[in-house]
């Protein structure tokens, strides 16, 4: 085995690990809800998350200007919103659900695009907002034709998530990633940290199990498996990489079902499958079905 094919397949072993470790994260946070509230899980994952970031990039720290800090402080607040919605949604959802539901800022984006830089989306795009659209209505619409509060708040996310990937590549031209990420975990953090004093109970103590969740994805599913994704997507072409990724949310109902014991009925499944086609169609454009000109 030569060098580049090694390369290749570690690339893609770091893509696979980062999607099963953002899939597991769903089931995760769920069960620490149980302990502690949203905002309170959100500062202390984000503040450990920044702190290990910032070790292991110390030397890069001294690049941070005023240009870096105001870049930050927009997509961190981005990142807040968004990931503040996910975590108080999940409450009244699955797992499985928060995830797909949560992923739909694939198909987003690209509208988001349009009305930023006017740059119309392409007939991939239009498929995959209809079969994505097809998808959300099997998963979060019920017999009665009402959406859970939890499903609501999901895709509510999922906007946030398109929006705040949109702000990232308008602003980080020119910028070192690695600075922003930090930069944006960090502000992050520090308006958790606001949120959870002004309106939660902060635990006086925490159980193993939730020690154990809160070091799980601070370190594992915001640290580790983002370097995983730098180090995947550094050497992977974007639509092998974008279809690894999009794996999240299908590992995500797969922890959900073997550990929440989530129940998949046929509408769900479905559901699921539209949605994650919807994903592929518009991450890939089926790009890697077509021979080669």
């Amino acid at each position: 085995m030569d060098k580049q094919t090694k390369i290749n397949i570690t690339s893609k072993i770091a893509l696979f690990g980062a999607s099963i470790i953002w899939g597991s994260s769903f089931l995760v946070v769920k069960n620490s809800m149980d302990s502690m509230q949203p905002h309170t899980l959100l500062a202390i994952r984000f503040t450990v998350g920044t702190l290990i970031l910032c070790i292991v990039f110390h030397k890069r720290l001294k690049l941070i200007n005023k240009e870096y800090m105001m870049s930050g402080a927009v997509i961190g607040l981005l990142l807040f919103i968004a990931y503040s919605i996910q975590t108080i949604g999940i409450i009244d959802t699955t797992p499985g659900k928060n995830a797909f539901l949560t992923a739909v800022y694939c198909v987003i984006v690209p509208y988001l695009y349009w009305f930023v830089d006017r740059n119309k989306p392409d007939k991939f795009n239009i498929i995959a907002a209809v079969l994505c659209l097809s998808g959300i209505g099997l998963v979060s619409i019920d017999n009665g034709f009402r959406i859970q509060i939890g499903d609501a708040f999901s895709l509510a996310s999922g906007f946030f998530y398109a929006a705040h990937m949109v702000a990232i590549s308008r602003i980080s031209k020119d910028k070192d990633p690695v600075l922003l990420t930090i930069l944006q975990f960090g502000y992050a953090g520090i308006i958790s940290w606001m949120f959870t004093i002004l309106f939660e109970d902060i635990p006086k103590s925490f159980s193993p199990n939730a020690v154990f969740e809160l070091l799980y994805l601070a370190v594992f599913a915001t640290a580790i498996a983002l370097l995983l994704q730098n180090i995947g997507q550094k050497y992977t072409k974007p639509a092998p990489a974008a279809i690894i990724l999009s794996l999240e949310a299908v590992f995500g109902v797969i922890f959900s079902v073997i550990f929440y014991k989530e129940e998949i009925t046929a509408k769900l499944f479905l559901g699921f499958l539209l949605i994650f086609i919807a994903i592929i169609t518009s991450e890939t454009k089926w790009a890697f079905l077509r021979k080669k000109s």
